[in-house]
């Protein structure tokens, strides 16, 4: 009788250890960095439903996200760091067709701000490679959106194809009062071929350009939560992210 009472005394004990083991966040030390890989359930950009089974290391260490559809529905990716990071280089290497993805699929590359930095559309600086649903759109993408709500965000979109394989290199170098945005060909960024680059360098710096620090992100998914239109996954793979502070 009393190991049974203490069995059943026992047993919420129990209950909450598990709730609270599954509450905790599935983390990859990725490149130097613990990255937080963003937990299962429905939300925005999309919106789209996230597993954080489709974000994963491979042997020699690199990122894998995936966009792909299980038991009827599609589900995408997303991880971050725990460190906020501020002015310096962001250089991602990044493996797989970018140039090449479905009009609905969309690879984001970006700093974005906790609520103590700034409200949504406020506070980030992005690569993104994405058509936003038109087949006739540039793939690629740089954005700065202010640091202030109420001001207009900047975006420069360009297009291109990868001329020797599936490896790219890009980075932005963001400081006080300037962005310089670079993407090359392939992972030699002193050999590769220039993709496109650009400066962006308002008068109205303090406004229009972020000066806090922030976490990194780094997500796959599909655009208004669309499915893409050929109906295939897609995997990418960021060999190595590497931060040099300014």
């Amino acid at each position: 009788m009393i190991t049974k009472l203490l069995a059943l005394l026992l047993l919420p004990l129990a209950a909450l250890s598990m709730t609270a083991a599954s509450a905790v966040a599935k983390t990859l030390r990725f490149s130097g960095y613990d990255f937080v890989v963003r937990a299962a359930g429905k939300g925005g950009p999309g919106p789209n439903n996230w597993d954080p089974a489709n974000a994963w290391l491979d042997k020699q260490g690199r990122l894998h996200l995936k966009l792909d559809k299980r038991g009827g529905r599609w589900f995408a990716a997303e991880v971050y760091t725990k460190k906020r990071l501020g002015f310096g280089t962001y250089e991602f290497k990044v493996s797989g067709r970018v140039d090449k993805f479905d009009r609905n699929v969309v690879l984001g590359l970006f700093n974005y701000p906790p609520a103590d930095v700034g409200e949504d559309t406020t506070n980030e600086i992005d690569i993104e490679f994405a058509r936003w649903g038109r087949k006739t759109n540039a793939i690629g993408n740089y954005s700065i959106w202010p640091a202030e709500s109420g001001v207009d965000y900047t975006t420069k979109s360009f297009d291109f194809t990868l001329n020797s394989g599936a490896a790219s290199t890009h980075s932005f170098d963001w400081r006080s009062r300037a962005i310089d945005f670079l993407s090359r060909e392939g992972h030699r960024t002193d050999k590769g071929r220039v993709i496109h680059r650009w400066t962006f360098a308002p008068k109205q710096y303090r406004k229009r350009i972020p000066q806090d620090p922030m976490p990194l992100h780094i997500n796959l998914w599909a655009f208004q939560g669309t499915p893409p239109s050929d109906g295939k996954p897609v995997e990418i793979v960021i060999d190595s992210f590497r931060f040099t502070p300014n």
